[in-house]
C-alpha cells in the first residue's frame, strides 16, 4: 500500500502483560476500517497505538503512505475524535476552527474552511452559539467536524456515537457517512454495534481479547463468523452443537432467524429444527422472545408471530431459518436441561 495508513505487527504492553497482540492492518486513503469488538477488547489501545497517541509501550510498525513514520509527523498527520467531546471556551465556529489555529491557519481563513464542515454536519446555524450551550449530539458533530476541516490524512473516531439516543445516532450516521465520503482520509472506526460498522466503514477488523480475529470487506466479515466469541459478537448468539442438530458443524444463528413450528407445521428449505421445551416468553412490541430449553443449553427466539397455542412448559420445535457453520469450533457447553 502507498497512500493511507498501515501497521504491522503492532503490539501493545503494560506492565509486562500484552493488552494487543501482532496486530497487522492497512487503511487506504478514503476508506474506513471499522474495529469492532466487546467492551474491554483493546479497541482504543489500539487506536492509540495506531495514531501514535498512547502512553503505552508499543512493538511494531506504524506506516503512513508506505513509509515509518515518527511521532511527530503522525501529531501533524492525525486527527481524533474521542468519546467524550472536548469543547474549549467560545463559540462553535471558534471551536470547529481551533484544530487549524493550532495548525498556524490564520483566524478569517481558519473560519472559511471550518464552516462547510459545520454544514455538512449539520450544526452550521449554531456557528455562533456558545459551544458550552449545546447538547451531547450537537456537541459530537461539532468535534466531528472540528477534525474534518484540518484536512487530516489521518481520522481516528473512538465510539463517536457513544451516549446518543436513537434518533440523534440514527441522523448524525447519515451525516457523517457522507462527510467521510467527501473527505479523502484513511478512517479508523472503533464501535462495539455492527450496525454502526456496516453504515460507515468498507472494511470490518474484528478485535476479541486484543487479538485479531478477523479482517475484509465489511459484508462478508459481519456475515461470516470464524469462531464462537465472533459469533456472539455478531450476534449469531445461538450455538448449535452437532450433538443438536446432527450436523457435522457447529451452527451459529441469530435470535430474529429462530421461530416456533406451529404442530405439523413444514419448516421449509435449509430449515434446522431443534425441540425443547418453553420456558419464558416476552412480548417486545415488534417482536416475542421466547426462551427454549434445549439439550445442550439455552436457545432464544425472536418471533414476530409465534403461534397462540403454545404454553409455557410445552415441548416446542424451533425452525432456524438461517445459520452459519463454525467448522472445528469446540463450544464449552452449558449445564444439560432435563426435559419433561
Amino acid at each position: 500500500m502507498t497512500s493511507g495508513l498501515a501497521c504491522r505487527d503492532l503490539s501493545v504492553h503494560v506492565a509486562g502483560r500484552a493488552l494487543v497482540h501482532a496486530v497487522t492492518l492497512d487503511v487506504p486513503a478514503g476508506r474506513t476500517l471499522a474495529v469492532l469488538g466487546p467492551n474491554g477488547a483493546g479497541k482504543s489501545t489500539l487506536l492509540r497505538a495506531v495514531g501514535l497517541l498512547g502512553p503505552h509501550r508499543s512493538t511494531g510498525e506504524v506506516l503512513l503512505d508506505g513509509g515509518p513514520v515518527t511521532r511527530p509527523q503522525m501529531r501533524r498527520a492525525v486527527a481524533a475524535v474521542l468519546q467524550r467531546p472536548i469543547l474549549r471556551r467560545g463559540t462553535v465556529a471558534a471551536n470547529a476552527a481551533s484544530g487549524l489555529r493550532f495548525r498556524g491557519v490564520d483566524r478569517r481563513a481558519a473560519r472559511e474552511r471550518a464552516l462547510p464542515w459545520l454544514d455538512a454536519l449539520g450544526i452550521a446555524h449554531l456557528a455562533d452559539r456558545d459551544a458550552r450551550t449545546l447538547s451531547g449530539g450537537e456537541a459530537q458533530r461539532l468535534s466531528i467536524a472540528r477534525a474534518l476541516a484540518v484536512g487530516s490524512r489521518v481520522l481516528l473516531l473512538d465510539e463517536p456515537f457513544s451516549g446518543l439516543d436513537a434518533a440523534t445516532r440514527g441522523d448524525l450516521l447519515a451525516d457523517l457517512r457522507a462527510a467521510l465520503d467527501r473527505h479523502g482520509a484513511a478512517t479508523v472506526l472503533v464501535t462495539h454495534d455492527r450496525h454502526e460498522a456496516l453504515a460507515l466503514a468498507q472494511d470490518t477488523a474484528l478485535l476479541v481479547d486484543g487479538r485479531l480475529r478477523h479482517h475484509g470487506p465489511t459484508r462478508f466479515v459481519l456475515e461470516e463468523p470464524r469462531d464462537a466469541d465472533t459469533a456472539r459478537l455478531l450476534g449469531f448468539t445461538n450455538l448449535l452443537p452437532p450433538s443438536l442438530t446432527g450436523r457435522p458443524d457447529t451452527l451459529a444463528a441469530r435470535p430474529e432467524h429462530c421461530r416456533l413450528l406451529s404442530a405439523l407445521a413444514d419448516p421449509g428449505g435449509d430449515v434446522v429444527t431443534v425441540e425443547g421445551v418453553l420456558r419464558r416468553s416476552v412480548d417486545l412490541g415488534a417482536a416475542t422472545r421466547l426462551d427454549v430449553d434445549t439439550p445442550s443449553g439455552p436457545l432464544v427466539c425472536l418471533d414476530r408471530d409465534p403461534p397462540d397455542t403454545v404454553t409455557l412448559g410445552a415441548r416446542v420445535v424451533v425452525a432456524v431459518e438461517q445459520h452459519r457453520s463454525l467448522p472445528g469450533t469446540p463450544l464449552p457447553l452449558p449445564s444439560r436441561t432435563t426435559l419433561s
